[in-house]
């Protein structure tokens, strides 16, 4: 019988993350379950840096933001001494079963080292709402009231100044947030990844406002959005232990072709981390929760190699590998609705 459950957090910190592991916890200790924490995601595997999860250790986090364990972007298969040390200390600490929580690249982990025959569990955990298999991570739904709060607030500002404001937001390669928050917070133009940004046509909808007479305009556009003839804007090209470039810049780039384009007053709002900080909504309280729950449930039940998923109003368990294979990216019938209000 599994009697010792690890957990650890890794990636970028998320609203909810702490929901999570105080289910898994609650979960694991009702039924007599020894529960450890390892610090700062697969780093702490291979330093071997863990912490004991009681009823103390997990009491009063569930409205915290970011998590308790601390997180990073470490990737142990990129170096076999490090992937060495932390299959190690996964037999040293005794671990029986490890739940992962995390997005695409600290399960893309979880996966592998199921493959090579250790029991994982995972959890989805992104702002992003990227992963494959699930209808919804725990994070997304607080990012996107942050944006559109920010966005409610920018509109009252460039409409006492008749200027263009462009709001910056998270996602990476996916514009699930510019759009959700984008349709929420009522812009005129909502550019994403997804579909590359036309800038004649995005100051043509500036211009068809100007001219009835709406003197202001809110354009959203995510951080991993192009041009038609262009790339990713990138803050810097080094790459992190996963291989991801650093995006960032889109906004001011766009805002200062708008201002040239139209001659309206631009101004640009980067949005950043703020998305992901600060405490979470009841929504991701309780999908995290759930998710919590539903991880030990697997572990319990030794169904390794799964990962908790959100399908429509149930919670299941999808393969690790299912989810993340593929990123989940906005479909153009969901960006269509969006159009319907451009300009």
């Amino acid at each position: 019988m599994i009697k010792r459950v690890a957990v650890l957090t890794g990636g970028g910190d998320c609203p909810g993350i702490n929901s999570v592991i105080r289910a898994i916890a609650r979960k694991a200790l009702k039924e007599n379950y020894k529960v450890i924490g390892i610090k700062n995601g697969w780093k702490g595997l291979i330093e071997n840096t863990t912490i004991p999860l009681d009823l103390d250790s997990v009491s009063g986090i569930l409205p915290k933001g970011g998590t308790i364990l601390g997180t990073s972007r470490t990737n142990p298969y990129k170096n076999e001494a490090d992937l060495k040390k932390a299959k190690g200390n996964f037999k040293a600490l005794k671990i029986d079963a490890l739940i992962a929580i995390g997005g695409e690249d600290t399960l893309g982990v979880a996966s592998k080292l199921y493959k090579d025959g250790f029991k994982v569990v995972g959890v989805p955990k992104t702002i992003d709402n990227d992963l494959s298999a699930t209808d919804r991570t725990f994070g997304f739904d607080t990012a996107v009231n942050i944006a559109t709060e920010a966005i409610d607030r920018i509109h009252t500002t460039a409409e006492s100044h008749h200027r263009v404001m462009v709001v910056e937001v998270m996602g990476r390669h996916s514009g699930w947030i510019g759009l959700e928050a984008g349709i929420a917070g009522g812009a005129d133009a909502i550019l994403i990844p997804e579909f590359p940004i036309d800038i004649k046509e995005v100051c043509g909808l500036i211009k068809k406002r100007h001219g009835r007479g709406k003197n202001f305009s809110i354009v959203v556009v995510a951080e991993g959005a192009k041009f038609k003839e262009g790339s990713e804007i990138l803050q810097e090209e080094r790459l992190d232990a996963f291989g991801h470039v650093r995006l960032g810049g889109i906004g001011q780039i766009l805002g200062d072709e708008i201002e040239k384009i139209t001659g309206f007053e631009t101004r640009v709002t980067v949005l950043g981390h703020i998305q992901r900080g600060g405490s979470p909504t009841a929504f991701d309280r309780v999908l995290g929760t759930r998710y919590g729950v539903k991880a030990m449930e697997l572990v319990l039940e030794e169904k390794f190699g799964q990962m908790a998923s959100l399908q429509g109003d149930k919670i299941v368990s999808v393969p690790l590998e299912r989810a993340v294979g593929t990123l989940k990216t906005v479909p153009k019938e969901f960006y269509d609705i969006a159009t319907t209000f451009f300009g």
